[in-house]
């Protein structure tokens, strides 16, 4: 008997109608990160607070923000770094409520809705279109610079800028009329102090940086509203 001819497994399966067609795989989400733990609960603030160092701002004349990088970066190792989105499109996605997301570009937010924590309104965002919310340097970049970021390497510059720990989406409004005033000079709606404090300190322990006399007693009077 002469031996039957195998069939070629792709004729077979579409002699069989078992054939099925591949479709391509998803673009994954973006995942925005941050630190575990991070905001510190009230009480870690409070305990936190009274380690740090208590000092006056120095070299306050020699910032600029081109010391912290031009603009936002994901090549940094800090929280969002190295995610392949955007740092500012990070950001958004965490904090808006997402109602739509790019099709081709799954970091990008096309529109959503920020309950701005500042001030308590909420803010409609479309992509491409002009919008009343900002990033927030929740520790402003001049105020670190103050406080020992003018000793840091220029990387570590970077990280601070693009860290998601230190980043919040606001009202554009509000983070005007903060500039890089410190939580004696500016303080967001009632409402917030509990947690605007429990970031301050936390982003002030992460990176080792030094408080003043006033802007410790302004935190203690914020954490002392927290539950």
């Amino acid at each position: 008997m002469v031996p039957r001819p195998l069939v070629p497994l792709l004729a077979l399966a579409a002699l069989t109608g078992c054939h099925h067609a591949q479709t391509p795989p998803e673009k994954p989400s973006p995942v925005p990160f941050t630190s575990p733990g991070f905001p510190p609960t009230a009480a870690d603030a409070r305990a936190r607070l009274g380690g740090l160092t208590v000092a006056w701002g120095r070299n306050w004349e020699t910032y600029r923000r081109a010391e912290f990088g031009e603009g936002w970066s994901d090549e940094t190792d800090a929280p969002g770094g190295r995610n392949g989105c955007d740092t500012r499109d990070d950001v958004l996605s965490r904090d808006l409520t997402v109602r739509e997301r790019g099709d081709r570009d799954a970091c990008v937010p096309r529109s959503g809705v920020l309950h701005d924590p500042y001030t308590g309104k909420d803010l409609p965002y479309t992509y491409r279109r002009a919008s009343q919310i900002q990033t927030d340097h929740v520790v402003p970049l001049g105020a670190a610079w103050r406080a020992g970021a003018w000793g840091w390497t220029p990387q570590r510059r970077l990280a601070y800028a693009n860290d998601l720990d230190v980043l919040l989406a606001v009202d554009k409004q509000a983070n005007q009329d903060k500039g890089s005033r410190t939580p004696d000079k500016w303080k967001p709606r009632r409402a917030y102090w509990c947690e605007y404090a429990r970031r301050w300190t936390g982003i002030k322990v992460k990176y080792a940086l030094s408080v003043t006399p006033p802007e410790r007693a302004a935190l203690q009077e914020m954490l002392a509203t927290c539950p």
